[in-house]
């Protein structure tokens, strides 16, 4: 697929706007939610978490993101060496 660079947006298509209710739209919407979720595969312990303050909770956030993004990165790593990309 051929990579165009523009200078302004103003060479840019204008054919990738939709309108409401467009059935493109809603495909196009989909794409991306689905790249979304092969891309970033949150996980998140299941039920409800109590915690003392707002830090500890903040604490408990990032150990999560961290955790997320570890996993990330270990997809990554192991497609690295092949042809298929990374979901």
């Amino acid at each position: 697929m051929p990579v165009k660079k523009f200078r302004d947006v103003a060479e840019m298509d204008g054919n990738t706007w939709r309108q409401p209710g467009d059935p493109d739209l809603f495909r196009a919407m989909r794409a991306c939610w689905t790249f979304a979720a092969k891309t970033t595969q949150p996980r998140f312990p299941p039920g409800v978490h109590k915690n003392r303050s707002i830090e500890d909770a903040e604490r408990r956030r990032e150990t999560w993101a961290q955790a997320n993004f570890e996993r990330f990165q270990a997809r990554k790593a192991e497609r690295a060496g092949t042809d298929e990309p990374c979901p």
